[in-house]
Parts: C-alpha cells; structure tokens; sequence
C-alpha cells in the first residue's frame, strides 16, 4: 500500500468517527447518517482498491484510463450533493419567507387591536 493511501485511510477513518459522533450528539438524523456513512465506506473501499475499482469503472463507462472514470464519477457525485444542497437551501428559504409572511400578519393584527384599544381609552 502507498503512503497516500494511509493517508486517505486515517482521514476516512476519522471522518466516519467524526459523524458518528455528530448522530451521537443527535446533530445529524438517522437519513443523513447513514448517507455520509455509506458514501465514507464506499471511498474506504476505492481508497483499498482503486486500480482495481477504476479498471471496473473504465470497463463499464467505456473510458480510456481508469483515473478518469474515477474522476467522472466524482464529479457526478459532487453535482448530485450540490443539488441536494440546493435543494435544502430552497426548501430553507421557502419557510423563512412563510414564517416572515405570518409574523408581519400577526405583528399587523396586534397594532390594529392596539389602535382600538387606544382609541377606546
């Protein structure tokens, strides 16, 4: 095994402790746990086999060398997460805009029944 697979070994390791700590702490939920797991293990995996797993990948994507299959499908697996990102963003900013929309109804109610019992006074 080369240096750089120790590396990428110990950091992957230490990823996978890291999350599980997180759900631990019951910062991440049992969905996004397992997701960061899994995609952990499955980098675990390349970094203990990546000739072997590039090769595959090269056979089946139909690519000239293996490096570049591996780096189309991480980039594939990037644009995947960064839509779910925005996703997530999207879905954040449609509930900010609804919860600022009811508190202005309900901050205008209020000033409305403060005139009135203003003016009764």
């Amino acid at each position: 095994m080369l240096a750089v697979q120790y590396i990428a070994l110990a950091t992957i390791l230490g990823m996978m402790i890291y999350v599980l700590s997180k759900y631990g702490g019951k910062e991440l939920e049992w969905r996004e746990f397992m997701f960061w797991e899994i995609l952990l293990v499955v980098m675990l995996i390349i970094t203990l086999k990546p000739v072997e797993i590039s090769l595959e990948i090269k056979r089946v994507l139909g690519l000239g060398r293996g490096l570049d299959a591996l780096f189309v499908v991480a980039i594939g697996i990037s644009y995947l997460m960064i839509f779910k990102i925005y996703l997530a963003v999207d879905r954040a900013e449609r509930e900010i805009t609804e919860l600022t929309r009811k508190i202005a109804i309900e901050l205008r109610e209020i000033n409305e029944k403060l005139e009135e019992i203003k003016k009764k006074s």
